[in-house]
């Protein structure tokens, strides 16, 4: 596997924690699985052991001196590709709100570095790749490495994690990153005058998946496919979808760490005791334990209907809501939740913060769980919500309608604030009837999620690859 992250090593959203869980998970399915991924000036070396001193990547005439380390992780190797020039920085994309102007270069160097490691330490059937940060492998492996009698028998998996990221570049960068004028052009990695790195997944690889199968089908269409919807339609012989998993180890209400009363489908009174504590942390009244506690644990950004939310914030207090909420993101964002918590004190708090314990006290604490997104691949804190017995509401789109039903949770297609605050009244209605509300909350901690799941799954596409699936000419 080739990717920007992975947990436990580097983390800015769900793609870690899938790079981290997937690869583990895939022994119990009978595959070995490795990891390539940049070695970042905060991933520390004290577990890992240097395997190549010296590995130069050239792109072009120009050379980058890389070295590799391994780390073994529960198993799983893990090869953390080092270049302090490209990847010694204060973060890993980029700094001060902006994206690195070389992030061509820091994603080519380590295509090319994960096509040494194919070579030279883990010969592999698959070279799964992830996101377009990866894109780059199989655009190298359908030019430069067209005949290296190395890779003929290679296959390639490029997952699409989110769309909505692609990996831009001005057309200079194809000279710096080592790759001929032939493939700019809309079948190769030109997209409306740019360079497109997630193209080189979605052009040359064997077989591309995303991370649920309603997105798989969402993304085909122009209001979900970020303007790539006819590549995706063109290759829809090749597109699948796969759910990705949880990890019910870290994420478990009968044995949680991180939060003040354990509690299972067989036994809830804990979860009572969770959400005294949350009303605590969160400095809200003791009479909220009578009424519907919204959790909301998120980027707060327009894709994760950030935007719902505050247009809703008066109809949901009026309907008697209080609502907790965690989160970072875009500085408008930040201020407008702020905002709403200073004009509906008692009733709204917010945290603008990343904080794993506090993420796991909502989960557990809150009585709702809200994902209003724009759109959204999979989503995981819905699933987190299930297994906590939090009802979740969501907006049905990509993974959040593949995971909740009418059993389990809220849906409502409409993006705005009426649909959703219809969506919560009925949620209401349901939380009135103790009997209705404990049901539901049984059923959804019953719900199976875990990442063997989705491991089988992947496992039966490696499989179609391994027997010749392969891309059109």
């Amino acid at each position: 596997m080739v990717a920007s992250e992975a947990t436990p090593f580097a983390k800015t959203g769900g793609l870690a924690d899938v790079v981290g869980a997937l690869p583990g998970a895939l022994a119990g399915e009978g595959w070995e699985a490795a990891v390539l991924m940049p070695r970042y000036g905060s991933v520390a070396l004290a577990g890992a052991r240097r395997v190549f001193d010296s590995l130069p990547v050239w792109l072009g005439p120009q050379r980058w001196d890389t070295s590799l380390y391994l780390e073994v992780v529960d198993g799983v190797r893990f090869y953390l590709l080092d270049c302090p020039p490209l990847y010694d920085r204060p973060g890993l994309y980029g700094a001060g709100g902006e994206d690195f102007p070389d992030n061509h270069v820091r994603f080519a160097v380590l295509a090319r570095a994960a096509l040494a490691v194919f070579r030279y330490l883990f010969r592999a059937d698959i070279l799964h790749c992830h996101d377009w940060q990866a894109g780059l492998v199989p655009a190298y492996l359908r030019t430069h490495f067209a005949y290296d009698p190395t890779f003929l028998a290679a296959r390639t998996l490029f997952t699409i994690h989110n769309l909505g990221y692609q990996g831009l570049f001005p057309p200079a960068a194809l000279a710096e990153i080592g790759l001929d004028r032939s493939v700019f052009r809309p079948e190769g990695l030109e997209f409306w005058g740019q360079v497109s790195l997630i193209k080189g997944g979605l052009n040359y690889a064997g077989a591309l998946n995303t991370v649920s199968p309603t997105y798989a089908r969402e993304i085909q269409t122009p209001e979900f496919g970020f303007g790539l919807d006819g590549v995706l339609r063109t290759r829809s012989a090749v597109l699948s979808g796969i759910l990705n998993g949880v990890d019910y180890t870290a994420w478990d209400p009968a044995a949680d760490p991180l939060i003040p009363a354990p509690y299972s489908a067989a036994e809830l009174a804990g979860k009572t005791a969770c959400k005294r504590a949350l009303l605590d942390d969160f400095g809200l009244p003791a009479e909220a334990m009578e009424g519907p506690l919204i959790g909301v644990v998120s980027r707060f950004t327009s894709q994760k209907g950030a935007d719902l939310i505050a247009a809703a914030a008066p109809g949901m207090a009026a309907q008697g809501f209080y609502l907790v909420a965690l989160g970072t993101g875009d500085p408008e964002y930040e201020e407008l939740f702020t905002s709403l918590a200073a004009a509906y004190p008692g009733r709204i708090a917010v945290r603008i913060a990343y904080d794993d314990r506090l993420a796991h006290r909502i989960e557990a604490g809150a009585d709702l769980f809200l994902m209003p997104s724009r759109y959204e691949p999979c989503g995981l804190n819905q699933m987190y919500s299930l297994r906590y017995g939090t009802v979740p509401v969501v907006r049905a789109t990509g993974g959040l309608d593949d995971t909740i039903n009418e059993d389990t949770g809220f849906k409502f297609r409409e993006y705005s604030s009426e649909a959703m605050l219809a969506a919560l009244a009925a949620a209401a209605a349901a939380f009135a009837d103790r009997d209705r509300w404990a049901a539901m909350m049984r059923r959804g901690m019953r719900e199976d999620f875990s990442w063997p799941v989705s491991a089988a799954r992947y496992g039966a596409l490696y499989r179609q690859l391994q027997a010749g699936l392969e891309p059109p000419a």
